[in-house]
Parts: structure tokens; C-alpha cells; sequence
């Protein structure tokens, strides 16, 4: 979604607490480059929906977001084992009272144009997602920057207007060249390990090795075709056939059927998957409505039919694995189908006969389709007519997600590295809270939590935050997935992320 929201990647498995220490002392780990195998050819990588942006600081679907990982890099950026590591920055230190935030620029790193980084490149860069540039902030977690001030050529300091333990994870903001934002989209530059080359709408996004990239040894592929396979089945028989060397998000049925040309990987997520309910859309915005559709579900066969039985099942926008801050409250409607408590709340809100629901699925991601499929037959036990609405990509984002014109839906919303991403999308005032959930009691809990320093009470007011979202029935949460993904054979050196990405720097063909 982002939004970083669809059903997607990988295990937020990492130890926040120590992350968090080693933000407040300052400076990060480096990522290296292993350089073993050959690094050289080209892959084609399936993927289920289009780009909605080329500009990074524009991009919201989490689907285009872990493709431009490969292009972009942020001061910092996440290694495969949830570390923050240095990217353009090489180091960074954080004041005391979490204000200032002091950078010194990597040497020598550069643009995919040739130029190298600098410092008025990342003044501008921070300017423009903060919306000190125009007075509109493009990532919302960073409007708290006051300013962004050149202290010389390789140092930055940016000062903001309040602490917040979480915001280092904000700085993954790409960089971009200095006054490059109007063009971003049509000529896209970053620094990353492969440099864009070319995007057709509703086929893909070509992008290929940059040579002077600054991690040694990395990327070891030439050129990797994003390639949008339109159906579950034609994504099958392309993997069948061999055409596509990669496919992530593959379903329990799809994983059984592969052949042997490919291997089949298997990763957590970090992906919330849930039956998305819009509170301002009568009758769900009854609260006893919603709570009786949490009542019908079966959430154990929901995992069993679509994942295999490999999911977490969960009751509320946290991922178990971020372990200081998750509660478990599946034992608050039960993780079986109760119809009896369900047709009894429905006849309590005045729907005895129960009611229609259309389910609005974008049509691309099997995993969710297949699960609709359940959940339809699930609610008509308790009386409840739902049907599914398969819809394209592009108009799923237009109009549910952005658009809030919709009763229901099925999708995913990704985490990225701080417990607060999930939570902090259901403020009532929040352009993200497209289930339109409103609660006082929430919102100011909400900015209790991002305004203390305690760790401990942080986690506290995570946990309480869980439980008003799930007492309140924000929407019927239903597991994390387990990620699938199928690897050509001959290709080795894929790595599994705690948040969504595709990383195809590390990749290389074995044969």
C-alpha cells in the first residue's frame, strides 16, 4: 500500500531495541560486496502490478518501492539482516536530545550521471521530502525538519523540531541530484547499484549495472528486466516455461506446481494481510457490524487453503516478530469462526437478515484473490452476502486506496524498520487511513507514543494502541504470510529482506 502497502516483504525479524541504541550513539555498520560468481548476464523478475511512480519521493505502492531500491539510496539504507548501514552517508552521529542529526557524506560517491554526490545534492533532497523546498512534504515522517544546513562540502546537520527514537529510519530518503525533482519521474538518477534505462507502461522497467557504483564487487548482473505479469496463470506458465527467472508472493497451489527449473525459497513477511473495512461506509461504520464480520471469519482456514498453514495469524496492525512492542490478541474474537456471536451482533446492529458486501481485490495478486475466496463463503455462514469486485492495479490504488470509494477490500500493508509504521497510519487525520478509522482515545495515545524517549513506555503505548484497533474492529487483520518466492536454479546470491525490497545486487548465475 505504502503507501507502503501490498503483500510483500520480508521478516521485520531484527533486534529494534539494539538499532535503536545504536542510533542514539551515532553512525552505522557498511554494507559490503561479496564477490563471488559470475556477474555478468541478465534476468527477468515477474512482478504483479505497475510502477504508480518513477519519482522515489513520490512512490507509494510498495510494489514500485522495492524495485527503486535498486536505483535510490538514502543516507542510510537496510541490510538484509535489518541493520542500518551507511549509504551515501558514511557515518552520522545524533545529539543528545535527538535534534540534530549530523551527516558526513561517503567520498566519491555518484550519480548515475556521472557527477559526484554533494552536499548542496542532499540539502536539496531533504529540503523537497520535508516540504521545506515548496511547503508540501512528499514523506510525512520528515515534515518535522526545521532545517537542513551545509556545515562543509562533506557534512550535513539537520535539525528538527521534536525526538522521536524512530526518525534515522526515515533518512533512507533517496537523493537525488540538486534540482533534479521535476525531472525525477521521466529521467530518474540515484546512486544506487543499477541505473534506470528504460519503462513501458503495463510491461516494465529495464534497469542495468551502473560500473561506478561505490560498493566494491556490486552488482553482479548486467541488466534485470521487471517484467508485470498480468495473472496467476500466466505468471505459472511463464515460470514453468523458464521465462521468468523470478517470482515473489507465490501462493501454497502455485508453489506446488512449480517445476524443476525453478526452487522454491521461503521467507516471513512483513506484510499485514487483512480484510480491510471502510468504518465511514454504512452499515460498517457500526461497530457491532464489524465486530460480527471478525466473529464469522476462520482465520486458521484462511492460512491453511491460501498459505499452506505457514502464516502468523494476527489480530491487529503489528508484526509479531518486532517482539517489545507486539500483543497477542487473537483471543479476542478467536481465530475459528463463532456464527452464533457474529448473527447475534449483526441482529444487535439491526441487520438480522444480514447485509450485502462487495470486496474490492486487485486482481493481479492471487494470494489475496484466493483469499477472498474463503472469506466470501466464510460471511455468507453468518448471513452476510459478499461478493468479490476483481479490479485492475491501477484503479484498486485510485479508488479504494486513494479514493476511499469502496466497502471492503482485501491487500497488505508492509512494515518498514520501526514498530510505529503500522499504528501510525489509523490517526483519524492521517492521508494514509484509507479505512477511514476514527478514535480520540487513539490519536492521542498515538502522540504520546511518538513524543516519549522511554523505550519501555513506548512499547506500552504500542501495545495499547493493538488493542483499541482491535477492540474497535478498525478492520479484520488476518495474518502475516509467509513469503514464497521461486529462483531459477542457475541463479544464486538472493537475499531475503525485513522490509520490501528486491534486491538484485547480490544476484549472480552459477552457470
Amino acid at each position: 500500500m505504502k503507501t507502503s502497502f501490498h503483500w510483500k516483504k520480508k521478516l521485520c525479524g531484527f533486534l529494534f531495541t539494539a538499532l535503536l541504541i545504536m542510533a542514539v550513539l551515532g553512525g552505522c555498520a557498511d554494507g559490503t560486496g561479496e564477490s563471488s560468481g559470475d556477474n555478468s548476464g541478465s534476468i527477468v523478475v515477474g512482478i504483479q502490478q505497475d510502477i504508480d511512480s518513477l519519482d522515489p519521493h513520490k512512490a507509494t505502492a510498495a510494489g514500485t518501492k522495492e524495485i527503486l531500491f535498486n536505483i535510490f539510496e538514502g543516507l542510510v539504507k537496510p541490510d538484509e539482516n535489518g541493520n542500518l548501514v551507511c549509504a551515501v552517508a558514511s557515518d552520522y552521529t545524533i545529539s543528545k536530545d535527538g535534534l540534530v542529526y549530523t551527516f558526513t557524506l561517503r567520498d566519491n560517491v555518484k550519480f548515475h550521471n556521472g557527477n559526484v554526490v554533494t552536499a548542496e545534492d542532499v540539502k536539496y533532497s531533504l529540503e523537497r521530502v520535508s516540504g521545506l523546498l515548496d511547503g508540501t512534504p512528499l514523506i510525512s515522517t520528515l515534515k518535522v525538519i526545521q532545517s537542513v544546513e551545509i556545515v562543509d562540502e562533506k557534512t550535513v546537520k539537520v535539525t528538527v523540531g521534536s525526538a522521536n527514537t524512530e526518525l534515522i529510519y526515515s533518512f533512507v530518503a533517496a537523493i537525488i541530484p540538486a534540482g533534479s525533482g521535476e525531472s525525477a519521474e521521466a529521467q530518474p538518477v540515484g546512486t544506487g547499484p543499477f541505473s534506470f534505462v528504460s519503462y513501458k507502461p503495463l510491461e516494465g522497467i529495464v534497469i542495468a549495472k551502473f560500473p561506478d557504483y561505490w560498493q566494491e564487487g556490486l552488482p553482479k548482473l548486467d541488466e534485470v528486466n521487471f517484467k508485470i505479469v498480468n495473472s496467476a496463470d500466466t505468471a505459472l506458465m511463464e515460470l514453468q516455461g523458464g521465462t521468468i527467472d523470478l517470482y515473489a508472493y507465490l501462493t501454497d497451489s502455485q508453489a506446488k506446481a512449480m517445476g524443476e527449473n525453478h526452487q522454491v525459497l521461503a521467507s516471513a513477511s512483513n506484510v499485514v494481510q487483512a480484510l480491510f473495512l471502510n468504518n465511514a461506509v454504512a452499515p460498517l461504520d457500526n461497530v457491532k457490524v464489524r465486530q460480527a464480520i471478525l466473529y464469522a471469519l476462520d482465520k486458521e482456514e484462511i492460512n491453511d487453503f491460501v498459505g499452506g498453514g505457514s502464516g502468523t495469524l494476527i489480530s491487529s496492525a503489528m508484526l509479531p516478530t518486532l517482539k517489545d512492542y507486539y500483543v497477542d490478541l487473537n483471543d479476542t474474537y478467536g481465530t475459528t469462526a463463532n456464527v452464533e456471536k457474529a448473527k447475534e451482533l449483526l441482529t444487535e446492529a439491526g441487520y438480522p437478515n444480514g447485509f450485502d458486501l462487495e470486496i474490492a481485490i486487485p486482481s493481479t495478486y492471487e494470494f489475496h484473490m484466493q483469499t477472498g475466496e474463503v472469506v466470501v463463503e466464510q460471511l455468507k455462514a453468518a448471513g452476510i452476502n459478499a461478493t468479490i469486485k476483481a479490479v485492475e492495479w491501477g484503479t484498486w490504488l485510485d479508488e479504494v486506496y486513494n479514493g476511499r470509494k469502496y466497502a471492503a477490500t482485501i491487500s497488505g500493508l508492509t512494515c518498514d524498520m520501526t514498530p510505529g509504521y503500522l499504528l501510525n497510519r489509523f490517526q483519524t487525520d492521517s492521508k494514509k487511513n484509507f479505512i477511514n478509522f476514527a478514535s480520540e482515545e487513539y490519536d492521542e495515545l498515538y502522540l504520546k507514543a511518538q513524543e516519549t524517549l522511554d523505550l519501555a513506555q513506548k512499547a506500552e503505548y504500542y501495545k495499547q494502541l493493538q488493542k483499541i484497533l482491535c477492540d474497535e474492529a478498525g478492520s479484520a487483520f488476518l495474518q502475516v504470510p509467509a513469503n514464497m518466492t521461486a529462483i531459477s536454479k542457475k541463479l544464486a546470491g538472493y537475499k531475503f529482506y525485513p522490509i520490501y525490497v528486491q534486491d538484485m545486487s547480490t544476484v549472480y548465475f552459477t552457470e
